[in-house]
């Protein structure tokens, strides 16, 4: 009997969430929608944060249980792994219109403070960020697995920046079409990089940094060394003297060393940033590493 209360107070709030939006609809609203008094969803609900929360979190555990469900479908039918794939988008697409309020990136104040919120979210981006990695792995093979995360980001760009337009309502295609659409895009996209085999820009170590997630100084740091090895493999590339070489190597070579200290002398990386900045194939290496510093 408990269970079931609770579970008619979720499912109900869900509704109103999604019809009316998490500000508009309130507690009140939810006790007279499930016929019951407002301090009977306090039992099991002691904030509106929390039952948002609940339901938040019941609507993503929803979406990975209907796509586990469509797996064990498509395996029965014996469908091709693009025809998976396929009808994979077309599902989170449709699914996600019909629970945008739930499946986009909620920043809603206050919810968006809530501690309880935020853990349930950031469990929500790694779960999914995970399925899409699985889906295109499972779909295009172990090959793409150097490459995987640059994949992740773009495939995950185009689904949202669609998904804008599909909530605007400015494209009449059906979600079938839409995912078909997006998965030839796919095909090409992943033929390029078997093909071309560039190097990796995201990779597993910085790919679950976001908003939710923001780098720390370790991370940081490690991105300035980074970018300063490419600086000093592009020297050893330039048109120019041993000698000239070798002075833009050592200044690097304390750029890197002032730029990682503890506590680094920006007058110092000022005047080495000015002496590198002479030769215009650093600059744009340089650049960045001042937006790394800032």
């Amino acid at each position: 009997m408990v269970d079931s209360k609770k579970d008619k107070i979720l499912n109900t709030a869900i509704e109103l969430f999604r019809s009316k939006g998490y500000s508009a609809a309130s507690m009140q609203d939810i006790a007279e929608a499930c016929g019951m008094a407002k301090a009977s969803i306090y039992k099991f609900f002691a904030t509106k944060e929390e039952l948002f929360t609940a339901a938040f979190v019941a609507c993503h555990q929803t979406l990975l249980d209907q796509a586990a469900a469509l797996d064990r479908g498509a395996a029965q039918l014996s469908l091709t792994p693009k025809l998976k794939l396929r009808r994979k988008i077309e599902f989170q697409l449709q699914y996600t219109v019909e629970n945008h309020l739930f499946m986009i990136d909620f920043r809603e104040l206050p919810i968006t403070t809530n501690e309880q919120f935020i853990a349930a979210w950031k469990r929500k981006k790694n779960a999914l960020h995970t399925w899409r990695r699985e889906l295109l792995i499972e779909t295009y093979g172990r090959q793409i697995e150097p490459y995987i995360w640059d994949i992740v980001a773009i495939f995950r760009g185009i689904h949202i920046e669609y998904l804008a337009y599909v909530q605007q309502k400015v494209i009449a295609l059906p979600m079938s079409e839409l995912a078909a659409f997006i998965v030839d895009r796919l095909d090409a996209l992943i033929d390029d990089f078997i093909r071309t085999a560039p190097k990796p820009i995201i990779n597993e170590s910085n790919t679950h940094f976001n908003y939710l997630n923001p780098s720390d100084s370790p991370a940081r740091q490690t991105t300035i060394e980074q970018l300063i090895s490419l600086m000093t493999v592009k020297i050893s590339e330039l048109s120019k003297p041993d000698d000239v070489r070798e002075e833009l190597r050592k200044v690097t070579v304390m750029l890197q060393e002032e730029c990682l200290r503890q506590t680094s002398n920006r007058t110092l990386i000022k005047v080495f940033t000015a002496y590198l900045d002479v030769v215009p194939e650093l600059r744009p290496h340089l650049r960045q590493l001042n937006y790394l510093l800032s």
